[in-house]
């Protein structure tokens, strides 16, 4: 019986629906373009995208993107670049692909044998590309070294380091001064970390990076933790409404259970006329004992190893960037001022509206504080918990995403 022709108007694309309504990334739908099928409908998606393909620099740009592509998969995710990655060979039709369109067509094929491996390689080859254009795309990527300035002077203001190496935050001799064995700053993250570090996360996108900018403060003991936390709210060095709620995460000191036993001893303290001292070590005892619950979130971050310690928070800071330009063409305006008379170009130039120049440039930029007690940190340098079994836990993650498809296709094979 042959199908009523009107059907073909009430076929919906499933697989996609998914990623609109309910939550699922792109990366991980059975068919990464959807049901694209032909050229025409290919270079719609592509200027959907943002990308015009009949333009020669997008077009050389999105090239450029499949050969890095292709260089990262092999450096990161096959054996022929690391030594524990799979056992697997970009097919030799990936390498004579001279035009993205072609990429994509293999990506789009439904078939068999040859064909159905060439559509895996191709979809998860895109799936980089997508990656790399949202780290490239990064509007905020060139504000970087004014973003990394602003953030740390915030904090570096109120650090002071004695002569004979100690290292305080606040003044030494101010009552609300915390003695701290180690400020650590992040480095900037290498493309190739980045890149690594969205391809296993659900959103995929480069805005959605919370720790490109972040700073580690090492205490003492588990008590200065808390002061620290105090003193960067009171000095107003972390703002708690530009906090963002779902990257707050605790695995050091249950704070409930802390609070109630805080409570219980400062009645306690009126009662027996505590010393200071006395107060003191009751409550560095206090902190020692809430150990909070070893059950993490997973989904905050599934690669946070059980034996990882520490409490982070990612707060948000309003960058002000000045234009430089606005400075210069400013300059050269007032010199035209001068001249404007007999000069043509300088007519020009005191014609232009210097409105349509933007002067400052001003967004919200996230940042990441790690606070830890020094016997915390040493267990999380070590063993399964350092930052090397992280990185390589976050890498195997997104190859397991990739190859996940791949990889069941090549068992069935057999």
């Amino acid at each position: 019986m042959d199908r009523p022709s009107y059907l073909s108007k009430y076929l919906f694309d499933w697989d996609m629906f998914e990623v609109v309504t309910n939550g699922q990334s792109a990366l991980d739908a059975k068919y990464f373009l959807g049901s694209l099928e032909t050229k025409d409908e290919i270079v719609n998606f592509l200027r959907g995208y943002g990308i015009d393909y009949n333009d020669p620099v997008n077009r050389a740009e999105l090239f450029g993107n499949f050969q890095e592509a292709l260089q990262f998969i092999k450096r990161y995710f096959l054996r022929e670049g690391n030594p524990e990655g799979l056992e697997l060979k970009i097919p030799n039709s990936i390498y004579m692909v001279t035009d993205i369109i072609e990429l994509f067509v293999m990506a789009t094929r439904r078939g068999t044998g040859e064909t159905r491996e060439e559509r895996l390689w191709a979809e998860l080859i895109l799936k980089v590309i997508h990656t790399i254009i949202h780290v490239d795309k990064d509007l905020r990527s060139g504000y970087f070294s004014a973003v990394q300035t602003q953030v740390f002077d915030r904090f570096y203001k109120h650090l002071q380091r004695e002569e004979a190496g100690q290292l305080f935050l606040g003044p030494k001799d101010a009552p609300d001064s915390i003695p701290l064995c180690d400020f650590q700053t992040k480095s900037k993250k290498t493309r190739e970390s980045v890149l690594i570090k969205l391809l296993h996360k659900p959103e995929n996108v480069a805005e959605e990076l919370f720790d490109r900018v972040g700073m580690r403060i090492v205490t003492f003991n588990k008590l200065d933790v808390i002061r620290v936390i105090q003193f960067l709210i009171k000095k107003s060095i972390v703002t708690p409404h530009n906090i963002k709620p779902s990257r707050s995460i605790n695995r050091l000191i249950q704070m409930e259970l802390f609070r109630r036993k805080y409570n219980a001893l400062l009645k306690e303290s009126i009662k027996s006329n505590l010393s200071e001292m006395e107060f003191l070590l009751k409550l560095q005892t206090l902190a020692d004992e809430c150990v909070p619950n070893h059950m993490v979130d997973a989904a905050k971050n599934i690669h946070t190893i059980d034996s990882y310690h520490a409490i982070q928070f990612t707060c948000r800071q309003l960058i002000k960037y000045k234009n430089p330009f606005y400075q210069e063409f400013n300059e050269i305006r007032k010199s035209a001022k001068n001249v404007k008379d007999s000069n043509p170009l300088a007519q020009k130039l005191m014609a232009l509206d210097l409105g349509a120049v933007t002067k400052e440039i001003t967004f919200f930029y996230p940042f990441e504080v790690q606070i830890v007690d020094f016997e915390s940190q040493k267990k999380n340098t070590e063993g399964e918990a350092s930052h090397q079994e992280y990185k390589k836990s976050q890498l195997n993650h997104a190859m397991h995403r990739l190859f996940k498809k791949l990889l069941a296709y090549k068992t069935r094979s057999l």
